[in-house]
Formats: C-alpha cells, sequence, structure tokens
C-alpha cells in the first residue's frame, strides 16, 4: 500500500477518498487503471474503491477502457479519467501582458489567448480586460460556463461527491468550466483573494480581485501570486518534493514546495525572494529598499549583461539553498527564456562554487519544465489541485525521473 495514498473508509472522508481515487486515475494517463489496483494503492477496500468509482461514472469523470489480463481469475477491467469533462481556466495577470488558457481535468491545453495589459490602470480596468478575454477563450473553446456552472444548493450537494467539501469547486457532472485559477505579481493574500502593495503599482492595495473578478465572471475564482501557481503546478507534474522555482520576469521571485507541498506562508508572505537585499548601498528598489536582488538583476538585465544578472541571482538562489536545504532549484520566466543557457549556467556556477567551498553536495539547477507557460497552467491547477485532494497535500505520484545530473 502506498501510505501517501492512504484512504480511511469512514463516510466523513468519502469525499477525501473519491479524490485519491481520482488523482491516481489523473496519473494514471491513457493507459487507465484497474479497481484492484486503485485498492491496492490508496489502502480502500475493493468494496469502497467500486462504490466510489461507480458514483464517479454517474458523474462523468470516469470511464471504462477495456480489460487488463490478470494473474488469476477474469481480466480486470480497467478505469481512465474522463478528461473533457470538465475544464479549468488559468490567468497569468503580468505588469504589461495578459495570458489565459483552458485546460481539461488530465491539465492539458485545449485553448489560449494572450493580449497586452496596462497594469497600472488599476483593478476595475484589469478586471474588465480580464473577463473579456476569459469569456472570448471560453467562446472560441465553445466551452460552457457562467452562474448556471455552479447550480444546485451547496447544502443540497452528496456529501460522497468529491467536490462537495470544497467551495472552490462546483458540482461537475456534465462538461463545464470549474472556476478560474488568476495567479499576478504579489504580494497578495491568497485565502481572501486581496492585493497588497503590489510593487511599483501601490494604487492595487486593498484590492478585492477575487471578489470583483468572480461576481463578473459568474465563475468561482481562485487568486495566488504568480510563483506559487507555477510551483503548484511543476509539483503536480512530478518535480520533487522540496525545490524552489525562480520566476525572473518583469520582476523576480520563487515559489516553493517544501516536503511535497507548496509553501505559502500564513500571509502568503513567502517566496518574496526579489526583495532580499544584498547590497546596503545599492541602487533603489521599486519596494522602497536598497540593493534588492531584483533591482540588481533588472538593471544588469537593462545593461544587456546577462552573465552578471545570473551572478547576482545565483548568490540569491545560493543563499536560499543555504537557508532552506532545497534539493532542486528551478528557473523560468521571460527573462530567463530570453538567454536561458546563460542563466542556468550562471546560476549553477554559483551555486557549485558555494558548494565547493562549504563542503556539500551541490544542488541541481534547470530549467523550468513547460517554462513558457509554467506560471498561466498553474494557475489553471489552482482550481484543479483540489478535485484531486492535491491543494495543499504531497504529490507522490508522478515524478520527473529523467532530471539530468549535473556535468562533472
Amino acid at each position: 500500500m502506498n501510505r501517501a495514498y492512504s484512504g480511511v473508509n469512514l463516510t466523513v472522508l468519502r469525499g477525501h477518498n473519491a479524490a485519491l481515487v481520482l488523482d491516481l486515475l489523473r496519473t494514471a494517463g491513457d493507459e487507465g487503471i484497474s479497481r484492484l489496483e486503485l485498492a491496492e494503492r490508496t489502502g480502500l477496500t475493493p468494496q469502497g474503491v467500486s462504490k466510489i468509482t461507480a458514483r464517479l461514472r454517474e458523474q462523468g469523470l470516469v470511464t471504462d477502457t477495456g480489460r487488463r489480463a490478470s494473474t488469476g481469475g477474469k481480466p480486470r477491467t480497467v478505469l481512465r479519467l474522463v478528461p473533457d469533462a470538465g475544464y479549468a481556466v488559468g490567468l497569468h495577470l503580468d505588469r504589461d501582458e495578459l495570458t489565459a488558457v483552458l485546460v481539461d481535468l488530465a491539465g492539458t491545453v485545449v485553448a489560449e489567448r494572450r493580449a497586452p495589459l496596462a497594469f497600472g490602470a488599476g483593478g476595475d480596468a484589469v478586471v474588465e480586460a480580464a473577463a473579456s478575454e476569459v469569456e472570448a477563450l471560453l467562446t472560441d473553446a465553445g466551452a460552457g460556463a457562467g452562474a448556471d456552472a455552479g447550480a444546485g444548493d451547496a447544502d443540497d450537494r452528496d456529501p460522497d461527491r468529491p467536490d462537495a467539501q470544497d467551495p472552490v469547486h462546483p458540482d461537475a457532472p456534465t462538461p463545464r468550466v470549474l472556476g478560474v485559477g488568476v495567479a499576478l505579481p504579489g504580494p497578495l493574500d491568497h485565502s481572501s483573494g486581496v492585493l497588497h502593495r503590489v510593487t511599483g503599482f501601490p494604487e492595487w492595495d486593498g484590492f478585492p480581485l477575487r471578489d470583483t473578478l468572480a461576481e463578473r465572471l459568474g465563475l468561482p475564482v481562485v487568486v495566488d501570486k504568480d510563483t506559487n501557481a507555477a510551483a503548484l503546478g511543476l509539483a503536480l507534474a512530478g518535480c520533487g518534493d522540496s525545490f524552489a522555482y525562480l520566476h525572473l520576469g518583469t520582476g523576480l521571485g520563487a515559489g516553493l514546495v517544501l516536503g511535497g507541498t507548496p509553501y505559502r506562508g500564513p500571509r502568503t508572505g513567502a517566496g518574496e525572494f526579489g526583495h532580499q537585499v544584498i547590497q546596503l548601498d545599492g541602487p533603489l528598489c521599486g519596494c522602497g529598499n536598497r540593493g534588492c536582488i531584483e533591482a540588481l538583476c533588472l538593471a544588469a538585465v537593462a545593461a544587456g549583461s546577462f552573465d552578471e544578472a545570473a551572478r547576482v541571482l545565483g548568490e540569491g538562489a545560493a543563499n536560499m539553498v543555504g537557508l532552506l536545504d532545497i534539493d532542486l532549484v528551478l528557473l523560468g520566466g521571460r527573462t530567463v527564456a530570453a538567454a536561458e543557457e546563460r542563466f542556468v549556467e550562471g546560476v549553477r556556477a554559483v551555486l557549485g562554487e558555494r558548494a565547493r567551498r562549504g563542503g556539500t553536495v551541490e544542488v541541481p539547477v534547470l530549467r523550468a519544465p513547460g517554462a513558457a507557460t509554467a506560471v498561466v497552467e498553474g494557475a489553471a491547477q489552482l482550481v484543479l489541485a483540489p478535485l484531486y485532494g492535491r491543494a495543499h497535500g504531497h504529490f507522490p505520484a508522478s515524478r520527473m525521473t529523467d532530471i539530468p545530473s549535473q556535468p562533472e
């Protein structure tokens, strides 16, 4: 039995157990998985798994995909997730650009839109621009959305349903959009969906983005920092259970996965990586301090010195590795993409030198898988992850087995 998927045969945890089963079906992909395998990996009884899968089939989330030979007895029926039984929207609001994607239940992108964005125009203008792009995305994809996506009184929901205990998700018996995940620069409060003083845009302080956008679209909305969304998506993709995702684009931040769990901190303040001061008399940063890594990196990039930017980024990364003892550093963001190899090699060189001086193990530095869309696809996972019980838990089902070793 896989302890990470251990279930409990108690009525109050039926929703939890269904999420365990759904997640194993998700990671099984098109090959599917049998009921017996589900029971073995969750620790649930075969009877319990049969009841859960019967309900999931009734809801259209699961289907039979044939039979598989067994070592004894009759062939086993193989089940698989129905990816188009539901969708989620991922929305990345950067300082100058908006990206929106529609993903199915398997996390596959089925539609995408990009548009310029004037983030400094303020909350109401950005909400209207974002809502218009989401509506156009859904129209292009032909996906159903709107207030009726959550039809039905929440008090009347079946407690056995995988989404019954999660207010983010409406009922999902038919294809529909489950919600919108929004990723954008912080600081912000993930639990309330309210923004704080976004660096360079103090006018956003106190703006209730989640509730405003939800009211405009008639869909559930989840809001998080761009780096946290990317880290969640990367964890679900199997990048490990101890890593940092460093995002250098129009700003600089970090998303942390510690002990298999995305770490936000009690006030969503974790990962403000770009505003650690490493030069006391350095240039003024948009946050009001001097010598922040973000200010130094962006100044070097503006001067055309990617090698210097990578060195500065590496010093910050090395500080973080020493503080948190993480296993992996992943790099992403449009500025990294503009000189990917130089950033990866430059950060790797600094970490390697620190490791040699300290007699410690060198931590790998890699380009984040799917770096160009890591944030926006992670935003969609803000909606999907709770459906699979993965919003706050561990991510052992899918592991990257092809992470290359560091060069000698």
